[in-house]
């Protein structure tokens, strides 16, 4: 047994006071006289000895009481034998998983206000000199103070359903930070959660073994949810006017199947198309929106579904820009002509913005704004042009290389050597037919709508083989029909090099002239694109990477769509790529625009982390499993029975506290020694 405040086991001294007067009994005694005193002395006798007993038993009864009040006010502790508490005040830390799970419903009603319920059931089962720190999702700077027994309460009917999601490890760690800093001799951790598989990683954590921890697992009665993952598609480019399909991933989280579902796009503020869907327990679909795009620049859209009681997830934001150029550097050759294959497409298309450059005149301040760059049939590269191409690699984009049809391919060589690329051997003149090419491949992706059995095949008159090279990463992605390759890619640094082995030109054959010459090249070009997302997600540290020269001297800023808010986000230099860090400050989702110099630059849509959309969560089992396999000495279960966890809680975690049966003796003995003088006289 020990004491929450020993220091008032001082007040047993007072115990002195009755047995000294029973001691000294100070009574004045008054003579009488009687004339016959023989069977008097008999009756004093006898009166003696009952008056002794009966002021032992009283005295007895009045050290009991005083002794049983003192103890009342030290409230004594019967320890449980395996846990016992060290004497003083406590900090008390409660984590509150407060997360978007919480909207989920367990036997009692919803699983936050459930939580509140039993946090505040935790708080009342210890003493008012005890201090508490309650921590929940959201790592507010007001969770890293000590709270008074009645701010935490209030504190704690505060707390609401949140969209940050945390890994338990994460939240203990932060606890235990906090507690281990306090000068409190006795230090308790309670952790309320519903152990959620995706988020509750007890076996990863590793709690501090001079904190005792309880954990209390509250399973939902039946989860289910379904919820929308993510979504993209078909093509990477979308323009105004053109038929899009977007393809929308939705999972049945839960145990009861989805007969008939229904998903609704929102294009623009407007509804645009309506799926409906069927989803057995736990599978996903993929729902397809065919729409026409129909407005220019930017595009905000959401897809919706209807779903009970976790809501967080049901829509999903995303964003896109119908007006997406890419810009083309061409470097023609002398051999090359003004009027060639490569120059009449590029000119003629509205996708493509062109700058034109002859082999004598380059500006190379043009590749750090181009995403393609083509080194068209160039006899000569210069030492300069060499350094600009490693700087291009690093940038990322696409470059395309073409060799001259003369046989004068020094310059070509030195490129590729410099990029780490096979180099060109000797020139073939024999006419060839490419050889039939994989339409699964990456490369065609989205060009061919079904598979020719007899397609005709162009035909080249003049390439040059590929001498051997340890480079393994060089892929083939058109060859010949004797084997050599005709069109090539390599990854070098950040780029992407396409390598044709034949010239674009009359000399080289017909592909120029050939159907498959047009979506070759825009399959090249389209792979220069920079990846953007259709949407980020808030609360995380998103990296959105885009031009340097975009910036200007200006900051760039996040603004959201409605301009209700906006911010300055962090931003990094490199590479000619500026690089745009969110660090968790987007809370709310929606749709925002990234700006320069107070001009829109890209848009973007945030959404909700879908981390707490899967609902399954651990049992008492399993968690008990896990603390027995990891040896978790410090840390032990709660199980919630639905009932006030007040009293298991003082008996089973502190021990139980009987300072009430203290204070109900101390009345007992009262009672009992007025009961005896009254009788015993």
């Amino acid at each position: 047994m020990t004491f929450v405040y020993p220091s008032f086991l001082w007040a047993l001294l007072a115990l002195l006071v009755p047995i000294i007067i029973h001691l000294f009994n100070f009574r004045r005694y008054k003579k009488i006289y009687f004339t016959n005193v023989k069977f008097l002395r008999e009756l004093q006798e006898e009166s003696k000895s009952r008056s002794r007993l009966r002021e032992l038993i009283i005295l007895t009864c009045r050290c009991l009481a005083l002794a049983c009040l003192v103890f009342a006010f030290a409230q004594p502790v019967l320890n449980n034998g395996a846990n016992p508490t060290p004497s003083g005040s406590s900090a008390v830390g409660i984590y509150i998983d407060n997360s978007f799970s919480a909207q989920n419903t367990v036997k009692q009603g919803p699983l936050i206000d459930v939580e509140r319920m039993r946090a505040r059931q935790i708080v009342n089962a210890f003493s008012s000199a005890d201090r508490f720190q309650l921590l929940t999702n959201d790592f507010e700077g007001r969770h890293q103070r000590l709270l008074t027994k009645e701010d935490a309460l209030t504190a704690i009917d505060e707390i609401k359903v949140s969209p940050a999601p945390r890994l338990l490890s994460e939240a203990i760690q932060r606890q235990s930070n906090f507690l281990s800093s306090s000068a409190a001799p006795v230090k308790r951790m309670f952790i309320l959660s519903d152990a959620q598989k995706s988020t509750f990683n007890l076996q990863d954590c590793r709690p501090d073994s001079n904190i005792r921890t309880s954990v209390l697992a509250l399973t939902p009665v039946q989860p289910n949810n379904t919820f929308l993952d993510t979504c993209w598609f078909e093509s990477p480019l979308q323009q105004k006017g053109f038929i899009q399909k977007l393809h929308v991933r939705v999972v049945n989280d839960g145990a009861a199947k989805i007969e008939a579902g229904s998903a609704k796009l929102f294009l623009n503020g407007s509804q645009t198309a309506l799926a409906s869907f069927s989803l057995d327990p736990g599978a996903s679909t993929e729902v397809l929106f065919t729409f026409e795009c129909k407005q220019d620049g930017f595009n905000y859209g959401s897809v919706k579904i209807e779903d009970y009681p976790v809501t967080f997830d049901d829509e999903l934001y995303f964003a896109f820009n119908a007006s997406v150029s890419l810009r083309i550097c061409l470097l023609n050759g002398r051999t090359a002509g003004e009027k060639n294959a490569l120059t009449t497409l590029f000119k003629n298309d509205s996708l493509f913005k062109t700058e034109i450059f002859t082999e004598q005149g380059v500006d190379y301040a043009a590749f750090k704004r181009c995403d393609v760059l083509v080194l068209n049939q160039l006899r000569e590269v210069s030492s300069g042009l060499l350094a600009e191409l490693q700087k291009f690699t690093q940038q990322g984009g696409a470059l395309l290389i073409v060799p001259p049809a003369d046989g004068n391919i020094t310059g070509i060589n030195e490129a590729l050597t410099t990029l780490g690329l096979p180099k060109l051997g000797e020139i073939d003149t024999a006419t060839i037919r490419t050889d039939n090419f994989n339409e699964r491949s990456v490369f065609f992706s989205g060009v061919f709508e079904k598979k020719q059995e007899r397609v005709n095949l162009p035909l080249i008159t003049r390439h040059y083989s590929l001498l051997k090279s340890n480079r393994q990463d060089f892929e083939p992605v058109i060859n010949l029909q004797n084997g050599d390759c005709f069109l090539g890619i390599g990854m070098v640094n950040n780029a992407r090099v396409f390598l044709t082995t034949s010239p674009f030109s009359d000399e080289g054959g017909n592909f120029t002239r050939h159907a498959l010459f047009v979506p070759a090249l825009y399959r090249l070009c389209f792979s220069a694109m920079r990846f953007v997302p259709m949407f980020y997600h808030s609360g995380a540290n998103d990296a959105i990477t885009v031009r340097s020269d975009e910036q200007g001297e200006e900051p760039p800023h996040i603004i959201k769509k409605d301009s209700s808010a906006g911010l300055i986000p962090e931003a990094h230099n490199g590479g000619g790529l500026l690089t745009v860090l969110t660090r968790g400050q987007i809370k709310d989702p929606g749709f925002y625009t990234l700006a320069f110099r107070g001009k829109p630059y890209l848009p973007m849509a945030f959404n909700y982390q879908r981390r707490e959309s899967k609902l399954q969560s651990y049992t008492i089992s399993d968690l008990d499993r896990i603390i027995q396999e990891k040896n978790f000495k410090n840390l032990s279960l709660i199980e919630d029975t639905g009932t006030d966890i007040s009293q298991d809680l003082l008996l089973n975690q502190d021990g139980k506290k009987i300072w009430k049966l203290c204070l109900l003796l101390t009345l007992g003995f009262i009672a009992l020694e007025l009961l005896l003088l009254r009788l015993l006289k």
